[in-house]
């Protein structure tokens, strides 16, 4: 099982499209079986899957319970092999409990309760808040790969340096198996982003060849609750992220190269 952490330290960067179509994608695409965990108080994939509850049991169990039963949270989506942990605004009081409780561990929260599930599924994905608390922190300590979202904008990337550095110290102090993958970006306007790309290469991250077209298609499918793929099969951004997912199964293989698996550089998968 490996276990994908998707975070940005900003909001409206695609970070829960990119959860959401990325785990549709390995689940219908790749066959693989999926569990998408709702990190957000906010909720907003559990919404896009017609999950959403505001008071069902779900991440915030995770974090508090103490003997937490991981199959008991896990909701099954209405597509073949994804199921989803969901989260709602008690995400929030969970943790100002966590951080309150000096009995328990607080960071391996996550991690502990994963091994319930190791051989249940292929991938876990989970979908951060834009911030740095307590559950984000025990995602990044439960993780193998970390990919950040950007848009090319100045807001977006400042947040990088910050970010990458509690990657950094999460890696170095909790999590030694972390890989920060890179940046992919979103939005993306071929006549005015290019540059943009060169231009955070160029303060040191690593940014995935991919990319993710701006479409309108994206906000549509949200009110579609539907991933991109059933919604649009044929718009740009649902071959994006085909592209998207080849790619990051690529990084874990890293003897392939992009042109071996038939990937354009701006993430033009037929």
């Amino acid at each position: 099982m490996r276990v994908l952490s998707i975070i940005a330290m900003k909001g409206g960067v695609g970070k829960s499209i990119s959860s959401i179509n990325m785990s549709y994608q390995l689940a219908a695409g790749h066959n693989k079986r999926v569990l998408l965990i709702d990190n957000d108080k906010q909720g907003n994939a559990s919404k896009h899957f017609n999950r959403h509850s505001y008071d069902s049991n779900g991440t915030a169990e995770l974090m508090t319970e103490r003997r937490v039963n991981m199959r008991s949270l896990i909701q099954h989506t209405d597509y073949d092999n994804l199921d989803i942990i969901t989260a709602n605004m008690n995400l929030l009081s969970a943790n100002l409990q966590v951080m309150l409780d000096q009995v328990r561990p607080q960071q391996t929260r996550f991690a502990k309760a994963f091994e319930q599930i190791r051989d249940d599924y292929d991938y876990v994905i989970i979908d951060n808040a834009p911030d740095i608390n307590i559950s984000t922190i025990n995602a990044l300590v439960a993780s193998d790969d970390v990919l950040v979202p950007v848009i090319i904008d100045d807001y977006s990337i400042e947040g990088l340096a910050e970010l990458k550095e509690q990657i950094d110290n999460t890696k170095e102090d909790l999590n030694e198996n972390l890989n920060f993958l890179g940046c992919f970006v979103t939005h993306f306007d071929r006549a005015n982003d290019t540059d943009g790309i060169e231009y955070i290469k160029s303060l040191g991250y690593p940014v995935l060849d991919t990319v993710i077209h701006k479409t309108p298609k994206v906000k549509e499918s949200t009110f579609a609750r539907e991933p991109l793929m059933t919604y649009s099969k044929r718009c740009k951004a649902s071959a994006d992220y085909k592209a998207l997912v080849e790619e990051y199964l690529m990084l874990q293989c890293p003897n392939r190269t992009l042109q071996d698996r038939g990937i354009a550089r701006w993430g033009n998968l037929i």
